[in-house]
């Protein structure tokens, strides 16, 4: 319930936890409500993060409906994910690879240029490693270059081994600096 999710957000404050992502404001009316009341909380230590998806392909960020969702949260940090494999591109999205990279690109500088802090969530890293390592690499930079404070790399069907992980996060690390 929305006074659940009130607790238990006092709660991880209380513990000190830096950031709370608490949910999709987009996605259904208890989110909404949510947000509408736990921005009003005074928090000490964490900041409440709303949580959505790039803006959809073909479409000018102010018209989507999702990022202006998560500017409606009023919330000074957002995550958003994107896709960082090929396959989920192409056959999910059904859009192209250069697309969703200005998905990427636009949504950050949008949500930037409103003043929120705005961490990026690469959707599926590992499995877009495996397929086509350069494209899931150029889009954690093109995340960064857009403004992106944080990049972080989703495992998001599980199983990669922790060995892949290591690799991957070496990687990762050197194409974001």
């Amino acid at each position: 319930s929305v006074n659940d999710k009130l607790k238990i957000l006092r709660l991880l404050d209380g513990l000190g936890i830096p950031y709370v992502e608490a949910g999709n404001p987009a996605s259904n009316p208890k989110d909404r409500e949510f947000f509408h009341k736990a921005v009003s909380i005074p928090l000490r230590h964490a900041a409440l993060v709303a949580f959505g998806a790039t803006r959809r392909p073909d479409t000018a960020p102010a018209d989507d409906p999702g990022l202006e969702a998560l500017l409606g949260a009023r919330t000074r940090t957002v995550a958003i994910f994107g896709k960082a494999s090929c396959f989920h591109v192409e056959e999910v999205l059904r859009t192209s690879l250069q697309e969703n990279l200005r998905m990427i690109e636009d949504s950050i500088r949008y949500l930037a240029a409103n003043g929120r802090e705005v961490f990026f969530d690469a959707e599926h890293f590992f499995d877009g490693l495996r397929e086509n390592p350069d494209y899931a690499l150029r889009v954690l930079r093109t995340a960064a270059e857009a403004g992106a404070a944080a990049v972080i790399l989703c495992d998001t069907r599980g199983g990669t081994l922790p060995g892949e992980i290591y690799e991957g996060v070496q990687r990762a690390c050197s194409a974001v600096q």
